[in-house]
């Protein structure tokens, strides 16, 4: 920017300089995002403004001056009476010749707009002002950036400050357990004395805390390698009920000690996409909440249904005391955690919600709750759904329609996918993993066995039934497929009958 001094003021560069201001003001010379004015007391109150003007604010500068506060009726209120006792001292001062300033204006259309204007004054010797003339940019963006960084600052600030306050939790409660540890390993060496039953005690409360601390390290471990990225997401077709009873079974202890009933109401035919061993940490940690924090003699639910046509919902709910308002917004948040006895001093990680959602997050669900002091607590969870889909791989387009006929007549209640190559169909695979596969063997490029075996290579517990369909069939052929674990090898032509056969045996 030119700078402007009072012996320029006094002299005829004053012009030049001014004039340069207006040319070099932006780069480009862009009126889109700046205008010049101009205002002389003496001869008029009408402001002289450059086109730049209507590009700026929608108004042309005839327009402005008919407004009835003229430019003064585009700033907003917050601006206005701060500005207005700025510009007035400034025009009062004789000392200085510019003002520079920053303000929102309402622009035509409605929409809201910052600008940074610099006004420069021409005054008499005895400093009254004899003309006045004024740049003016749309800042707007560089406003917005500027408070885009300073959000992200804040953001970076708290982050910050809740890692410390999580370092620091964390240090507490991975040392305090050990100190406790060590005085009964203490006790233990240095009394041979002690009866049997206090032996006993001590060496259970050590085994009990140590059992607690392995816990909430692995639990600390898997949420870290979660949000680093870590920890692969290897999801598969999995039965939703076999997943839950094993859950139920690993818990059937801790809900016997405390005479609790553990009812599951959903179908045995609801499947989804998830990583096994994730999926099961998920539903593990919500239903042992549910009974840690139940009361005896009282009951737990674990519902699950169709959420909408992508998802499934799963509800693990009790009837115990709650949670108080003053935790509900700690929940899920891994530098807030903290941790609460059960109803018989069962102890816990504070960890388990914060991964929890993590997991449920990773496989594109949701997670949330509802609860109310002493009655109880309900937690819903979104998991993606595996639908109903039969991939039928044939390379020749007229025998892969004939059969594909046949098998949505023979199945409407399932999707079908078609694939002319092994290419194509694992591309398909992957995107909507299948309840079964058909698959012809001879095929160009990748033939059936290899297919299989590519699949296999990439899918951890690949369990997705299939069925071969071969031409010149042999006994190498067939045996290849059944070391793959195929369902069936069947000859060309085929067979509708016994493929119908083998596809329910398959499907069941």
């Amino acid at each position: 920017m030119l700078n402007i001094s009072r012996k320029d003021i006094k002299s005829d560069t004053f012009d030049n300089k001014k004039n340069a201001l207006r040319s070099n003001i932006a780069p480009g010379n862009n009126h889109n995002v700046f205008f010049t004015w101009e205002l002389i007391p003496s001869k008029s109150s009408i402001i002289s403004f450059s086109s730049g003007i209507e590009a700026v604010t929608g108004y042309s500068g005839k327009e402005i001056n008919n407004l009835a506060k003229g430019i003064e009726s585009l700033i907003v209120d917050d601006d206005c009476a701060k500005l207005k006792k700025e510009y007035n001292t400034f025009l009062k001062d004789p000392s200085t010749n510019r003002l520079i300033r920053d303000y929102g204006i309402t622009c035509k259309d409605g929409s809201s707009k910052w600008i940074w204007e610099e006004i420069i004054a021409d005054r008499t010797k005895t400093g009254k002002v004899k003309s006045l003339s004024g740049f003016a940019f749309d800042i707007t963006p560089l406003k917005e950036a500027a408070e885009l960084q300073t959000e992200k600052f804040k953001a970076l600030k708290e982050l910050n400050e809740n890692k410390d306050k999580f370092i620091s939790m964390l240090s507490h409660d991975l040392r305090s357990p050990f100190t406790s540890i060590l005085g009964f390993v203490e006790i233990l060496i240095n009394e041979p004395n002690l009866s049997l039953p206090e032996r006993s005690e001590y060496l259970q409360y050590i085994h009990e805390s140590s059992q607690h601390q392995l816990q909430f390290i692995n639990y600390l471990l898997d949420w870290s390698r979660l949000q680093t990225g870590r920890v692969k997401v290897e999801t598969e077709k999995l039965n939703l009920s076999t997943i839950i009873f094993n859950c139920i079974s690993s818990l059937t202890g801790n809900a016997i000690r405390k005479g609790i009933e553990i009812k599951v109401n959903l179908s045995e035919k609801i499947n989804v996409l998830a990583d096994e061993r994730l999926l099961g940490q998920i539903v593990t940690n919500l239903l042992s909440n549910a009974i840690k924090f139940s009361n005896e003699d009282s009951k737990v639910e674990i519902t699950a249904d169709f959420f909408n046509e992508d998802f499934v919902e799963v509800v693990v709910s009790d009837i115990g005391i709650g949670i108080p308002e003053i935790n509900k917004e700690k929940l899920f948040k891994f530098e807030m955690m903290f941790s609460t006895e059960g109803t018989k001093g069962e102890k816990g990680t504070g960890l388990g919600l914060s991964l929890a959602k993590e997991i449920v997050e990773k496989h594109n669900g949701t997670i949330w709750f509802y609860s109310e002091e002493k009655k109880g607590s309900e937690f819903h969870f979104t998991i993606p759904l595996s639908k109903n889909n039969i991939l039928l791989i044939m390379p020749n387009e007229t025998e892969r329609a004939k059969l594909g006929l046949f098998v949505k007549d023979l199945y409407p209640m399932y999707n079908l996918t078609e694939a002319a190559n092994g290419f194509e169909a694992i591309e398909k695979f992957y995107k909507d993993i299948p309840s079964l596969i058909l698959l012809q063997h001879n095929m160009p490029l990748m033939n059936g066995l290899q297919l299989i075996e590519s699949i296999k290579s990439d899918t951890k517990n690949f369990n997705v039934p299939f069925i071969a369909v071969v031409d010149n069939i042999s006994r190498e052929i067939q045996d290849s497929y059944f070391k793959l674990e195929a369902k069936a090898v069947l000859p060309k032509p085929v067979d509708f009958n016994l493929l119908s056969r083998h596809i329910e045996i398959s499907l069941s």
